[in-house]
This record gives C-alpha cells, structure tokens and sequence, in this order.
C-alpha cells in the first residue's frame, strides 16, 4: 500500500489524531510493530514538536523519518531529509519513492537534480544550509529531518549542520543520530527559535542487546571461533584499506563456508565482470565466503559485497570504519582489530562516539536476538600471551625460567590499548557535540543574495551560532573582512539610499543556484579555456587540463603518481652516475605531472581579483585524465602502471567527476572534434567499467529518476562498447598509439607481452625498433604524432582494419604496423581486442 493514498482527508483533515492512525495502519499493513520509541517519536511529530531522536543503530530511525514526511504532506508542506554523503542520500531517495510514489520525492545534488518541485526532497546537508542562507524564514520549507546529526561536528562540515537551525525558524526538526550525547542545549535552542516544544527520544536499550567481548586470541583463532559458534557475518574493522584485504587474504585458510554456500555464491556471480587487478582478487575472496569493504573499491564491487552480506552468503567481510555512516551491510558481530585510529595527522584513540557508532552496527533486526562486539588486543600483547603459555608448557611455574621468555614491544610511537581502554569506551557515552561553525565568501554572498534585510541575517548568523563569544567576536572579524574585499572589487557596491529592506549593500553578480557547491571553479574555468589556442595540436588535452586544476585531488592517486616521477628520476640518475645526496636533493622538487601550472596560477591569480570569494578555493593542477589519454592507456592499463588497485573506486569517481565536468563546463564553441571524441571516449571508458556513477547523473540530468538496481546481485551490462561508434574509435586509436608510446621508450618487452599471442613477440619488436632508430634518431609520440593523418580505419560489420604510422622526423611515414580489431571480442571484454597482422617498413 503507498501510505500516500492514507494521508487524511474529509472533514477530520489531518488532525495529530487522524494523521498517527493513518501512519500506524500502513505500519500495520506492513506486519510491522513499532519500537516504543519509535512510537513516542511519532506521537510527538504528529503534534508539530520538534523531536531529537537519539536512539541506538537499528531500532529504527528510518521509520520515524517516514512519519515526519507523511505528517507533513498531510499539512501540504514540503520536507526535507538530510545526510552528509550522497551514496546516503540517493539510498533514501530510493526507498521514500517506494513508499510515497516517484512523483512525490525529488533529489537534489551538487551537480543535478530530480524532481525539485516535489514535496518530499532528498539532499545533503549543504543543498539545505545554501537554501536557508539564501531566503531565510520564507524558505518553502516545512519539516527538516538530519539524519547523522553527529556531523554537526564536523571541522569541515559542521556549519552545514547548523545554519539550517539558526536560519529556519518555520521549521519542524527532527535531528537523528545514535551518538548524539548529551542534547540538552539542541532542545533549549530550537524549542526557543522555532516556538515549538521540542522532545527528546532517547532510550539506551537497543532492540537487539549486543554483548562486548575483548580477545587476547589471534584474530584467525577469534574468527574461526565466531564461525563454529555460529555468530556470522562478521565484519573485521580495519582502519586501513591495506589492513582490510591483508587481512581477508590472511583468512583464504579457513573453512568460511559450505560446499552448497561456495556453489550458491558462485551460481550469483556467474555473469558478474571482474576486471584484471583487485577484481580477480575479490571474485577469490568473495568464492570462499569472504567479502572486502572500503571507499577505494568500485561502488560495483561494494554493492556486491552488500548484496552478496544481505543474502547471507558472505560470513566474513574485511572494510575500514566506513561501515559507521549508513553502510547497508547487514552483520551479527562487529570485530575490531584497533581502537586507535590515524587521523589524518596523529595517531589517537578513538573517541567513546567513534567506538559507539562502529559497535552499534552489530544485531540484524529480524534475524538475531543479540549482536556481538568483539574487539583485540594489540598484536604484540597477544604475542607475548602466546610465548607466555608456550613457556609454561615447557617449563610449568618456574619463576626464573618465565622471567627469561623475550617480550616483543610495541613499534615505535605505537598508541597502544587495553581491556581497560575498552571496557571505558563500552561504558562511555558519546562526546557531547561541539559546534564547529565558520563564515566564508560564499555564505557572505549567499545571504547578500537574500531578499530582505540580508545584513540583519548576518549579525544573527554570526551573533546566535553555537560557538563561544570569543570565537564569535573571531568570526564577526572575519566577517567584516569579506565584506570590505567584496566592496573594494565591486563585487558588493554600497548604496547611498536604502531599499525597501534598508539595505544599503547591493550584489553586483549573479550567482548559480547551488553556488560553491556546483563546480565553484567553473567560471574561471571558462574564462582559461578561451585563452588558450585552439589551433594548437595540444588544444584538446589543454583543455582537459584547465577542467582537472578544478577538480578535488584524488590525493592516492596523485601520491602514486609521484612515486612512480621520482622511483623513474632516481633509476635514471643512478644510470648517469650521480650521488645520492645530489639524487636526493633533486628527488624532493619533483612531484606529479601538472600541466599548464604557471599559465594556470597566473591565470587564477589576475581572475580572483575580481572573484575575491576564490580564496577559500584551490586551483589545483594536476594530469589523470590527461596522463591516461597521453599514455593511450585503458582504466586497467592505468590501474596496474601506478599500482592502484586498493584505490580504483578513487580514480573512477574522479575520472566521472571530470567527464561530468567537462560535459558541463565546456562552452559549444569551443568543442573542437577532437575534444569531442576525447570526451566521448572519457565517458564510455568510465561507463565499461562501472556505470553506476554515470548512469544515474544523466538521468538525473535530463531530470528523471534512475532505475533501481540495488537488488540485481549482477548489475544491467553496459551497451555494447562498439555502439558508442565515435568512443570505440578513439579506443582504438589509443590502443595503436599506446604501442608508438612504448616503441619511442623502447619498451620491446612490453610490447611483447601486447602482440606475442598475434606473432609478434619482444624480439620482433626489437628487431623493427633497431632498425626504424637505425634510419631515423627519433619518433614522436606527442600530439602530433597521433592525429589523424597516421591513423587509418576501415570500418567492417564484424572486424575493422587499421593502420597505425609512425611520424618520423623525415617525414616519410613508411613505418607502422597493421592491426584487425575484433569487435564481439571487444564488446566482451569491454575494450578493444587488437591483433597485428604487419609489422615494421610499410611498402604500400
């Protein structure tokens, strides 16, 4: 039943009354009984009371955010649900269609939207603040609920958190999180703003009680002890991704699962693609029962771990502590290797929220009656235990002989722990939130763009926040700085006469919708491609590199990248005969390709003169997508040469962002037709591997809501790769060209390993290399090298021909090869399939 066809009509209308019965029959009808606190939570939302809901994971949040939307339909007014990442987000948008209908929920993201106009709105915590920024108390906004509201402190986030409490006084909270702490401020500050009486739920008792235990038990012994006791799935929590597959791998030894589980698991996955790398990796894991989980796998591999978890085939999943924000794998026992963490800076314990809100993903409601929490003791303490007993078997209670056993220490500037460390974080309760407020340009310009009195807006903003006096009076500081900069470039001009708000400042530009959200960089982005020379051979790849300096760093990759810069500097220098202190000081300057970076830098620096708010942003050159097309490497090719199987999630969700941005920053006039087929090939190339990410912004895109193939175990293939004629096109050309690039180095054995299987091995290729070099000093393989006119295509139905030339100094283009192109070969493995057929002087 759509609990849109309960909402109350008649001459009742939608009393509290009429609206809980409606919403509990449908609960009802669902063979669904509701949690005391879920109860109470609706009963107080049906009644317009703010409600903070501060109850364990899994006792049913989700719920109570349905009834808030239904009780705000029933009054006709728009809600909002919040979240701070968007997998979170576009999770609930899913389920609100199912039980409101499509028509009735729009998303809303940083780079697209579905549905707007519709009553119910999916968004992150951003999308709502600019909203609340920007028209304040007249904001169509009638209930808000904050799913994950520890985030409000968040150092870089948490503003997003707050604003919507200080600048929507219309609104009906509902604020969700099972490690809020004590809220008793939250209650005193929105019941006062927003005259409404606000509630906290918060009952401790969790609907499946879960059991602590600390283990002084190798973690294969702990694992395979978990499995005989029947306490699966298991989810070891590493706090990193390397710990995480180290450890799945580690666990190949065991018996994870049954003959009829391996031969169901492989029946699921038959169809499934696995690419070369860490996907040949996880089809192993995932065959014995063992599943990885982290933010670097590709959101394919994730939603099959997931899949597979929710079936109840996987037994034990190794991941990272990701597993805290909405990750839907549904597990019986939490087993954490650690409980210190790296930062980002420091190494540090982990604070009583972090403990709570990995732990409280233990216990599936409607499969277990507890959940268990197991957590270790440091590696070397349960080594010492282990010698420690070895000891005794050999030599009893011998004092003396106990004494003489070697004790491992802990590694140098380890944080270390204990059962006493744990059985505290077990007691402890959650930190109490603390307000990580900030003013920047873009919230300065998002409240100059507010009709009304945006100046009165600010002083509240920066005057009722939840930060101490000192660090407002920073902030007002800071404030009036932006607003002087803004003056002195014209962005803000100062008026002698008021409005009719008695405002005297007056925005002098006109910003996008979702500004500083929405490719805040685009405009200078535009601004450097029109002074770059289109006629230059290097026009397309310069253009993809004014796109990527905007981009966020996709910082494993750039770290691999520069690695691999200065492992090649130091092999190459070594050669010459150079020192190692000279090396080493000549190692430092260098770091990862970044094309165009002066003309960029100075570029930016003239433009945010007149854009002041760019300050808070950083333009940030850098090569991957251009790295990859130069290097004529597929994703795999690319995946392998930098070592970044743990991180090709990374690199794929960049590689979108950019096809994204290229698809919406690049202005008609300036698509010449190979920037068009560089950003075709970039697009197919991100949807062979997984289309997931593409799929669902185009169609949110052209504003319709993407299919939901969350419970497909293998995801809808992508078309056909030769039906993308134009993108198929350059791949074959990249394919050709990538072996112009590794004949340039005289990479004869690389080349062998490509053409062995057509004939033509590393001896054949190094008997051509000696001698083109004999007759020729060199060949370019830079842009000009690969334009058309060294690359020739006859197209067949079943297989193309090319011919690939070598652009020789001379100008005599009579050396190249020949190659066949097999294209239902190439539609299987999603690139193009190549066998040479000729090799070396080209005679006709």
């Amino acid at each position: 039943m759509n609990l849109i066809d309960l909402l109350p009509t008649g001459q009742r209308g939608a009393t509290p009354e009429s609206t809980y019965e409606a919403f509990i029959r449908w609960v009802e009808d669902r063979g669904i009984e509701l949690y005391p606190a879920q109860d109470e939570a609706a009963m107080e939302i049906v009644q317009g009371h703010n409600v903070i809901l501060a109850t364990p994971t899994g006792s049913g949040k989700s719920l109570v955010a349905v009834a808030a939307h239904f009780h705000s339909l029933a009054r006709g007014e728009v809600s909002f649900y919040t979240a701070p990442i968007k997998a979170l987000v576009s999770e609930k948008f899913f389920a609100l269609c199912e039980t409101f209908g499509a028509e009735n929920v729009g998303m809303v993201t940083g780079d697209s939207s579905v549905n707007a106009d519709a009553p119910i709105i999916c968004c992150t915590a951003e999308i709502l603040a600019n909203i609340a920024l920007r028209e304040g108390e007249t904001a169509d906004v009638g209930t808000v609920i904050m799913d994950e509201f520890h985030f409000y402190s968040d150092p870089q986030r948490g503003w997003a958190w707050q604003v919507p409490l200080i600048e929507l006084p219309q609104a009906q909270f509902v604020l969700m999180s099972a490690t809020l702490g004590d809220v008793s401020r939250f209650e005193d500050d929105l019941t006062s703003r927003t005259q409404r009486e606000t509630t906290t739920v918060a009952h401790t008792d969790r609907p499946i009680p879960l059991h602590f235990n600390y283990s002084e038990e190798p973690v294969q012994e702990t694992v395979d002890e978990l499995i005989y006791s029947s306490q699966t799935p298991v989810y070891i929590v590493h706090f990193s991704q390397l710990d995480a597959i180290e450890r799945a791998q580690g666990l190949l030894s065991l018996n994870i699962c049954s003959r009829e589980e391996k031969d169901r698991i492989a029946e699921l996955i038959a169809g499934f693609r696995f690419a070369p790398g860490f996907g040949k990796t996880l089809n192993r894991l995932i065959r014995a029962g063992i599943g990885v989980h982290h933010a670097g796998m590709l959101p394919k591999y994730r939603r099959l771990v997931e899949q597979l978890a929710q079936a109840g085939l996987l037994k034990v999943i190794c991941g990272t502590d990701t597993l805290g924000v909405g990750i839907n794998v549904p597990i019986r026992t939490v087993l954490m290797t650690a409980l210190t963490k790296f930062d980002g800076s420091r190494m540090r314990a982990l604070k009583a929220r972090e403990f709570h809100q990995i732990a409280g993903r233990a216990g599936r409601a409607g499969f277990d009656t507890a959940g268990t929490v197991v957590v270790q003791a440091p590696e070397y303490v349960i080594e010492n235990k282990k010698a420690l007993e070895k000891a005794k078997a050999k030599f009893g209670d011998d004092p003396k002989k106990l004494r003489q056993v070697t004790k491992k220490k802990p590694p140098q500037g380890f944080v270390s722990w204990s059962d006493k460390t744990f059985d505290k974080l077990v007691q402890a309760d959650p930190e109490p939130l603390s307000s990580s407020f900030q003013i920047t340009h873009s919230m300065i310009l998002n409240l100059l763009e507010r009709p009304g009195d945006s100046f009165a807006a600010a002083r509240r903003i920066l005057t009722e926040n939840h930060e101490p006096p000192a660090r407002q009076r920073a902030l007002i500081r800071r404030a009036l700085g932006i607003l002087r900069e803004l003056i002195a470039t014209g962005v803000v001009i100062r008026q002698d006469e008021p409005d009719e708000h008695g405002n005297h400042l007056n925005l002098t530009v006109h910003l996008q919708q979702n500004f500083a959200l929405n490719q805040p960089l685009s405009p200078f982005a535009l601004a450097a491609i029109g002074v770059l020379d289109p006629d230059s051979p290097s026009y397309a790849l310069d253009v993809v590199s004014v796109i990527e300096s905007t981009l966020d760093q996709p910082r494993q990759v750039l770290s691999l990248q520069e690695k691999k810069v200065r492992g090649e500097a130091i092999g190459r220098m070594k050669a010459d005969g150079i020192g190692y202190d000279e090396r080493m000081n000549i190692v430092d300057e260098l770091t990862y390709p970044k094309p165009l970076e002066d003309l960029l830098d100075q570029s930016f620096e003239t433009y945010r003169q007149g854009a002041p708010w760019l300050s808070e942003f950083e333009l940030a050159p850098k090569s991957v997508v251009r790295d990859m097309y130069e290097r004529a490497m597929s994703f795999s090719d690319y995946v392998q040469y930098y070592q970044l199987a743990r991180s090709e999630g990374v690199l794929l969700r960049y590689l979108t962002d950019a096809y994204k941005a290229l698809q919406q920053s690049v202005p008609h006039d300036a698509l010449r037709e190979d920037l068009q087929d560089l950003i075709a090939w970039l697009g197919e190339l991100v949807r062979q591997i997984d289309s997931s990410l593409l799929d669902e912004w185009e169609q949110l895109a052209r504003g319709a809501a993407p299919e939901d193939h969350s419970e497909e175990i293998v995801p809808p293939e992508p078309e056909r790769l030769t039906s993308n004629a134009r993108a198929f096109r350059v791949m074959v050309r990249n394919e050709l060209f990538r072996r112009v690039v590794l004949f340039a180095d005289e990479q004869e054995a690389a080349l062998g390993a490509l053409d062995g299987e057509s004939g033509f091995d590393a001896d054949a290729w190094g008997a051509v290399m000696d001698d083109y070099f004999d007759e020729h000093e060199d060949i370019d393989d830079g842009p000009g090298g690969r334009g058309q006119d060294y690359f020739l295509l006859t197209q067949g139905t079943s297989s193309w021909r090319a011919r690939q030339i070598f652009k020789d100094p001379a100008g005599h283009r009579d050396w190249g090869f020949d190659a066949e192109i097999d294209l239902a070969a190439s539609d299987e493995a999603g690139q193009p399939v190549v066998r040479l057929t000729r090799l070396g002087r080209l005679d006709d």
